[in-house]
């Protein structure tokens, strides 16, 4: 299996600007702002090409929305270093993206910090000219209206600039600041941020650099990366694209399924719930009934989940697999109301993994569910026809590892140890 590192992470920036859910193309317009000032700064080719893909990825540890919106709403918050760690811990555990790891951490630290620590000179300076481009892009944050960037911008910008250039030798390197102000003088540099612009700009950018192939191991890990962003979003969901994936793999290897095949269901088992990144944690953390409009947000994780991996994995089966795992064998599931014959074996065993998970897991809205009551409840699921009779079968004879990957801290993936 080979995926393009590049377009893995401009994809999947995708759904770290879900968190949001209001303010799309953050991500984006950071690393788009941020090549502009490296360029100004006369670095080279593949320096700025880095800062690119850093500023994509600044976000990857901000899963809750509420933590998104403190940090787009003033220029500095006290608890931003909590996502900087969180993001920068991520990214070290997966090699292909160690890389950026630093960057994440120290990007929201001000340079008179930044000096008195002990850093590479380059590194300081590449960390606080992502700061200053999230910052800047904070302060361009009110000439949007929806995704249309107000014309205002051609006359307001130059507030923007001074006040950016304020806080040269606090917040900003004074030599970031100086390439800032020669960047952000011409009114391109504004108009590029414009959301009908944006894609397109970043294309040009992808066709610019030479193109990275990641094997088996490092799409596995770069799955894991963001499947910990999107549990992260509430205590009640920590681990549980992990533990469906270990699940998913585990049954799906029971069932007989062997070599790449197991991976590409571990994969879309540890990326099913992408799309939840764009659902306010206030809603899955709720106790109580959801309102219609609530269970509207919830309702559309799935679609989401497959428009973004159909991008990371073109011309494979993960993404529907992926976006399936609400579907049912009576066709009322949801968001394709996909019949039993489109629904594919794959889909139907993430879809039991996914269940079994989250009713083995503690929710705000209920207790934790005992082993026999958890099968009990697939046992009536498999007897209205919702669900695979053949699959609960299967879960029945590998229970007690199931249970155990679904809920001991201990447990290792099916990767490391014998299908039993």
């Amino acid at each position: 299996m080979k995926i393009n590192l590049q377009r893995t992470i401009t994809s999947l920036t995708n759904a770290l600007d879900f968190v949001g859910t209001d303010e799309y193309h953050h991500g984006k317009r950071v690393a788009l702002m941020a090549v502009a000032i490296a360029n100004e700064m006369n670095w080279s080719q593949p320096r700025c090409e880095r800062m690119l893909y850093a500023g994509m990825l600044h976000d990857c540890g901000v899963s809750r929305t509420k933590e998104h919106r403190a940090l787009t709403e003033t220029l500095e918050w006290e608890g931003a270093q909590q996502h900087c760690r969180r993001g920068a811990d991520f990214l070290a555990a997966c090699p292909p993206l160690a890389g950026f790891s630093s960057i994440v951490l120290w990007h929201h630290t001000r340079w008179e910090r930044l000096l008195l620590e002990d850093l590479d000179d380059d590194l300081r300076l590449e960390t606080n000219l992502v700061f200053l481009a999230d910052r800047a892009d904070v302060l361009l944050a009110p000439y949007f209206i929806g995704p249309v960037l107000k014309n205002e911008i051609l006359w307001e910008y130059p507030g923007i600039i001074e006040r950016i250039a304020g806080l040269g030798g606090t917040l900003f390197a004074p030599v970031l600041v100086e390439a800032f102000r020669r960047a952000a003088a011409r009114e391109s540099f504004w108009l590029a941020m414009d959301p009908s612009y944006i894609e397109d700009q970043i294309e040009e950018h992808l066709n610019r650099g030479q193109p990275v192939e990641l094997g088996t191991a490092d799409t596995l890990a770069i799955a894991g990366m963001f499947a910990h962003t999107v549990d992260a979003k509430s205590s009640y969901t920590l681990e549980h694209s992990t533990r469906v994936a270990r699940i998913a793999r585990h049954l799906a290897q029971a069932s007989g399924i062997r070599g790449e095949h197991l991976d590409q269901v571990e994969i879309a088992g540890l990326l099913h719930d992408i799309g939840k990144l764009r659902v306010p944690e206030e809603i899955i953390d709720k106790p109580g009934t959801l309102t219609r409009e609530e269970r509207a947000f919830v309702m559309r994780h799935s679609y989401d989940t497959g428009h973004i991996l159909r991008k990371v994995f073109p011309g494979q089966p993960i993404a529907d697999w992926a976006s399936m795992h609400h579907e049912n064998l009576l066709g009322t599931g949801y968001p394709f109301h996909s019949q039993a014959s489109e629904i594919p074996l794959e889909a139907r065993l993430i879809s039991v993994a996914d269940i079994f998970q989250a009713l083995s897991q503690e929710r705000p809205y209920r207790g934790h569910i005992a082993k026999s009551e958890v099968m009990s409840r697939l046992d009536s699921l498999s007897a209205q026809g919702r669900i695979d009779p053949e699959m609960v079968k299967l879960l029945h004879s590998q229970l007690d590892r199931c249970y155990a990957l679904a809920v001991d801290p201990d447990e290792q993936s099916p990767r490391a140890t014998a299908c039993g």
